[in-house]
């Protein structure tokens, strides 16, 4: 496999695992709503979580995988649970105060919010499992340094451009609606949030 094509493979599979809009990419949604700035930081934490498990896939390969699979369980129940968290809080915040608690508005800061954004990334099993089977599936196309080198950097700048995407269009959305369009947006991003929560821990075919 030449270098360019293992650099596209990386990026293909950082937006095979960006695009599809789950938990993460609707939480996005709200914050670039909230606040540009705090959004940037929030998709460049994902980006960074997204590099993290793929180097760690394409360095370990199946042992990812077998690490995983004892404890996935687990790790799917502390992943609901905390989106559960968020969505309620959300949710509640929206009926009395607005859209959002004002510690996750714009007063968190842009390191307060990566923070937050790479911790909910990381507890995300489904991540890990992706770039393991994935890389495991590349097999020797992926060994030596620099080969794996391209593969991760293809995954970060691809997984990288589609968060900022995804943060900039939400940005410029939120700036174009009316306060109460706004609000019940955040609503429905709460449930979906809430729906998801019940997918991460009881998963469905």
């Amino acid at each position: 496999m030449s270098m360019w094509t293992t650099a596209m493979a990386g990026a293909a599979a950082g937006l095979g695992v960006a695009m599809p809009v789950g938990a993460m990419g609707v939480l996005l949604i709200q914050e670039g709503m909230r606040d540009r700035r705090g959004a940037a930081a929030a998709a460049a934490a994902v980006a960074v979580v997204d590099l993290a498990y793929a180097a760690a896939a394409t360095a370990l390969g199946p042992l990812v995988a077998s690490a995983l699979s004892g404890v996935e369980a687990w790790v799917r129940l502390v992943s609901a649970t905390v989106l559960a968290v968020i969505a309620v809080r959300g949710l509640l915040a929206s009926r009395h105060t607005g859209p959002a608690p004002e510690s996750e508005s714009t007063g968190a800061g842009p390191v307060r919010t990566f923070t937050r954004f790479a911790a909910l990334t990381l507890i995300n099993p489904t991540t890990a499992l992706y770039f393991a089977a994935l890389t495991t599936a590349q097999g020797a196309a992926l060994s030596g340094g620099t080969a794996g080198a391209l593969f991760v950097g293809g995954v970060f700048v691809a997984s990288l451009a589609w968060q900022q995407l995804l943060v900039a269009v939400s940005g410029l959305a939120g700036t174009r609606i009316s306060d109460t369009a706004r609000a019940w947006t955040f609503r429905i991003g709460y449930g979906l949030v809430a729906v998801y929560a019940v997918k991460v821990a009881l998963p469905l075919p």
